[in-house]
């Protein structure tokens, strides 16, 4: 009799995830794609709530909008910063310190004068006019009071182009949760959180590694589960610039010198609780190098890493770290 009922108890179970609806959104926000899939009980469209979010979120921090919130502070006006702006100044702070200053998002200036930002390249760069933008930068010359940010030094500007699109992905998976979602997949350009499991499949969420392209082609290198926990990757195989001698420079910035990095890093994808943080230490884990990595993550068993990079031979090798999924 107990076998029967535990039986049917589980039949039970799985027929009301099965009645669960299947509900996939897609389209553009932050100048890139985004995909979300989740199951409710109920045909729940949350099309409308999450393009209010995106649109909140970019009015506050998006650089490539004249009239949000951090324009209005990289022109030096007047404006109060909201809720989700503090969130990311303080996640900024927190991976600014704990990397030694590797990731900072007042490198921004340096990001435009490089052509990779919005703003539009300096003509005729050279070693003194970076020396001179690097007098503002460095996130501890920027202070947060209530909810006014006082810059030091006025040409400082911030772009949290670095760390916000994983912040978007949080949003929106709290937002999910906040309706009693137990089962989604959020990814905004490549980053991701998720949480409990695929259900049509029956299986955790599976999410791909992509290969490094050069030519902007795509393929996956390798296919691992997720488990209640965020990826983001950061690289260079698509954003990057070729020098007259065919020197390969990324868009991320060495926040000590002020120059494009030249590594052999080419891709770094990092797991970790909420998808801002593996955003920001993903961007961080490419300008420091392998074994800066290795030692930092001494120290930061919380992060999960998985590396791609060129050996001596220009041929591709992996590396994984603190126990990044292999399947």
């Amino acid at each position: 009799m107990r076998h029967f009922l535990f039986t049917l108890l589980l039949l039970i179970v799985f027929s009301c995830k099965q009645d669960q609806k299947n509900t996939k959104l897609t389209g553009d926000v932050f100048g890139t794609t985004y995909s979300i899939q989740y199951y409710s009980e109920e045909s729940d469209d949350f099309q409308q709530q999450i393009d209010s979010l995106f649109y909140v979120i970019n009015k506050s921090m998006s650089t490539y909008q004249t009239n949000s919130d951090i324009s209005k502070l990289n022109r030096n006006e007047s404006v109060e910063v909201d809720e989700h702006f503090k969130k990311v100044f303080s996640a900024s702070q927190v991976i600014y310190e704990a990397t030694e200053g590797v990731f900072d998002p007042t490198i921004g200036v340096l990001v435009n004068a490089w052509d990779f930002g919005p703003e539009g390249k300096i003509i005729s760069l050279d070693s003194l006019k970076i020396d001179s933008l690097m007098l503002s930068v460095g996130l501890n010359k920027v202070k947060l009071v209530g909810n006014t940010i006082i810059k030091e030094n006025t040409n400082t500007f911030i772009d949290f182009n670095a760390i916000a699109k994983g912040y978007g992905v949080d949003v929106i998976a709290d937002f999910l949760e906040s309706k009693n979602i137990e089962n989604y997949i959020v990814e905004i350009g490549g980053e991701i959180r998720c949480k409990g499991t695929n259900i049509e499949k029956q299986k955790p969420w599976k999410v791909g590694v992509e290969m490094p392209h050069f030519d902007g082609t795509q393929s996956i290198m390798k296919a691992i589960s997720l488990h209640d926990e965020s990826m983001a990757t950061s690289g260079t195989y698509r954003k990057f610039k070729t020098d007259s001698l065919g020197n390969r420079y990324s868009h991320i910035i060495d926040t000590k010198k002020g120059y494009p990095s030249k590594t052999n890093l080419l891709s770094i994808s990092v797991i970790a609780d909420d998808c801002m943080t593996a955003d920001g230490y993903a961007t961080a884990f490419k300008a420091m190098g392998i074994e800066k990595v290795k030692g930092f993550l001494k120290t930061h068993p919380e992060l999960k890493v998985f590396l791609i990079f060129e050996n001596d031979k220009q041929e591709l090798e992996t590396l994984s770290l603190n126990g990044f999924p292999e399947e």
